[in-house]
């Protein structure tokens, strides 16, 4: 049986894509969605797919309390820490606490919509809000499917 973890990352490594080198994008040169601005150690080109996996759960799914969250709260709560930072993500689940499951996962992908939008009315990296939106179209038919 597949665990919350392995189906959660199964998502975010295929949303974050393979390698990248944006210079409008703050992460600048990622693969897997791991930063070289965050993580200059690392060999980004050369990052392998279990390596990245290890960097997500000891840096994004423990820290952000995936572990202790129900399906599909964990995906949703992980997928946010990878896109959006842990202190943020870690910020809008207090929000949603107390909803049932299905009320929090719904809050919670407003939250983001709103945050999204909000940045991309700011001018603030406008660019890419058709893409953040896709995802979070792509995360909802993901959990319905899971």
């Amino acid at each position: 049986m597949i665990d919350n973890f392995e189906k959660s990352i199964a998502f975010v490594l295929d949303a974050e894509g393979g390698y990248a080198d944006d210079s409008d994008d703050l992460g600048g040169e990622t693969k897997y969605g791991i930063s070289k601005r965050v993580y200059p150690d690392i060999d980004i080109k050369n990052l392998g797919v279990s390596e990245a996996m290890e960097v997500y759960r000891r840096d994004y799914w423990l820290p952000s309390g995936c572990d202790k969250l129900a399906w599909p709260m964990c995906l949703v709560q992980l997928d946010t820490a990878v896109n959006m930072g842990v202190g943020k993500a870690n910020n809008i689940v207090k929000r949603v606490d107390g909803l049932s499951l299905t009320q929090k996962v719904n809050a919670y992908l407003a939250i983001r919509k709103d945050y999204y939008e909000a940045i991309a009315a700011m001018g603030s990296n406008a660019r890419f809000i058709s893409g953040w939106l896709n995802r979070l179209g792509r995360l909802n038919e993901y959990i319905q499917s899971h």
